[in-house]
């Protein structure tokens, strides 16, 4: 089964899906061994097949390193912390988790944007 870590102990994502705010990105990034990225990415993708059908969901991109690298990650905007937190409590989204091999470990972290004077916009 996946191993969920926080990538800020202070504060893990339960302990931030409690402020309700939005919208959210979830930057949830994977350390997938070379030999399980396959199964990896199809299990994967069924989880974003059931995420998509939440109310709240806006979207999805999978991203990839390379050059040999194990790492893997997701980038997902949620209209609220309250919507994810709902699909995140699923039965369904737990039974998903559980399909994982052994030995793939995730950090999942919520971000809101933040305005840069000259730069961007929140």
């Amino acid at each position: 089964m996946i191993q969920f870590q926080a990538l800020d102990p202070t504060v893990p994502l339960p302990v931030q899906l409690q402020e309700d705010t939005g919208p959210i990105t979830v930057i949830n990034t994977f350390v997938v061994p070379a030999e399980l990225a396959d199964d990896f990415l199809k299990i994967w993708g069924e989880d974003a097949s059931f995420m998509k059908s939440q109310p709240g969901f806006v979207s999805t991109q999978m991203h990839r390193g390379f050059g040999g690298s194990q790492l893997f990650a997701n980038i997902a905007v949620w209209e609220s912390s309250a919507a994810l937190m709902a699909a995140l409590s699923n039965p369904e989204f737990h039974q998903g988790a559980a399909k994982y091999p052994d030995g793939i470990v995730t950090y999942p972290t919520a971000f809101q944007k933040v305005a840069v004077e000259g730069i961007c916009g929140a």
